[in-house]
């Protein structure tokens, strides 16, 4: 006879894993018409369930938008974790940061994953957008752990290059977004991570 966790277990499992589905659905909803102009009732008949059974587990499209973008954030942190690297610090050694830094150039080519981030990320410049402070604080996060990541290089004397820290991770995050943005239109994984070596190599000797 199945115990009362095992009872609970079931319609908890599955109820996580439709909500799942859902947020999946939503990622590529989202790239491809951004967040105005989709509606509950698409994004239920793209998951494949009723609209009130939609309205069960999100209860408007703010709700949907939230949890697409910390399922996006759950996957970009599982995509550096694998290969050993922590989003939030900057790793101890020169030869972390480098490989850090390498690895930003195939982060999220998934082509959901980049239409995603393209198309929310340019509606949300606007002040009323939901997800205007996510972006507004990712960039400025961002921004932040390569500041610290070239500081850190410049202090041993592996940053050869006049232009401030803060002013090369600017740079760096803008030359990533634009470039994923090229990727959605020709996918070129090598070049996306040739151009990104030749940028670090211009002022890190030695990189790879």
């Amino acid at each position: 006879m199945p115990t009362a966790t095992a009872k609970q277990r079931g319609p908890y499992a599955k109820t996580a894993a439709l909500q799942s589905r859902i947020l999946e659905t939503c990622i590529e909803l989202f790239g491809q018409t951004g967040f105005h102009n989709l509606t509950m009732k698409e994004v239920a008949q793209r998951a494949g369930i009723s609209h009130t059974g939609l309205l069960h587990h999100f209860a408007n499209k703010d709700e949907l938008l939230s949890g697409v973008l910390k399922l996006r954030d759950q996957k970009r942190k599982e995509f550096f974790l694998e290969r050993g690297v922590d989003v939030l610090t900057v790793p101890a050694s020169t030869a972390a940061i480098k490989a850090m830094l390498k690895t930003v150039a195939a982060n999220d080519l998934q082509p959901g994953l980049i239409e995603l981030h393209s198309t929310l990320s340019t509606e949300a410049t606007s002040p009323d957008h939901p997800a205007h402070d996510y972006y507004r604080q990712r960039y400025a996060s961002s921004i932040g752990l390569y500041t610290r990541a070239f500081a850190a290089l410049a202090e041993r004397g592996e940053l050869k290059s006049d232009i401030a820290p803060e002013d090369l991770a600017a740079m760096f995050v803008a030359l990533t977004d634009g470039l994923q943005i090229q990727w959605l239109y020709d996918r070129d994984t090598e070049r996306i991570k040739r151009h990104v070596r030749l940028f670090l190599r211009s002022f890190i000797p030695g990189i790879d």
